[in-house]
């Protein structure tokens, strides 16, 4: 019900059936927020915000909505002092849920503007900073650029020529090399296997792709 409800008001919604599926999926993914009920098979609610908050890199930081049956207050203390966002108890009306949702998507969107997030990899607009798992990585000021305009326009092709159009007001050290060049270095910085990259990939005869997710 849920999913149908947030699915219809523009939202697209990963369900995961436990708390162990939503922190697989958490570790794999970038999400913008996660509705967490707390009366979950296996580990509870409370565990999963406690383990989700104690990862490092992006999904540390997600927004979390609680919602659970229980009505004591206790519990909704403990959630908010893991690290939940919101607390929302049941039965509730959907509209509410969306509000709220909608809500916390508002704070994070004001705190997160200059930061790009997928997965574990963090593209600071404002730092010039790539950061993997919190772990800044080196490359150059051209390359920074170049995966700003990758990561920008995530999930579509970009030319060689229209990459270079995209740079032009960054620091010109590379002309005389090729884009691949750079591209190489980059995947070396972020990529778990540079001869098997999942997150910038060569559409052959076409030019790159930044994908959105991994999988």
């Amino acid at each position: 019900m849920v999913s149908d409800y947030l699915g219809s008001a523009g939202m697209r919604v990963t369900i995961a059936g436990t708390g162990e599926a939503g922190l697989d999926s958490l570790a794999r993914d970038t999400f913008d927020a996660v509705v967490l009920d707390l009366m979950l098979p296996g580990i509870d609610g409370l565990e999963v915000c406690r383990r989700l908050r104690a990862l490092s890199g992006v999904s540390a930081d997600v927004p979390v909505l609680m919602l659970t049956a229980r009505g004591d207050a206790a519990d909704r203390v403990v959630g908010l002092e893991l690290g939940a966002d919101d607390y929302l108890p049941k039965p509730f009306e959907p509209r509410e849920l969306l509000a709220r949702l909608r809500a916390i998507l508002r704070r994070g969107r004001k705190r997160d503007t200059d930061v790009l997030r997928f997965g574990r990899l963090e593209i600071d607009r404002a730092a010039r900073e790539l950061r993997v798992d919190g772990e800044v990585r080196e490359i150059t000021s051209y390359q920074f650029a170049l995966l700003l305009a990758l990561a920008e326009n995530a999930g579509r092709v970009l030319t060689r020529e229209q990459l270079m159009d995209q740079v032009k007001g960054a620091p010109l050290e590379a002309f005389d090399r090729s884009i691949d060049v750079h591209v190489s270095r980059i995947r070396q910085a972020i990529e778990d296997d540079v001869k098997h990259p999942r997150r910038v990939i060569t559409v052959r005869g076409a030019g790159y792709l930044f994908a959105r997710s991994q999988d």
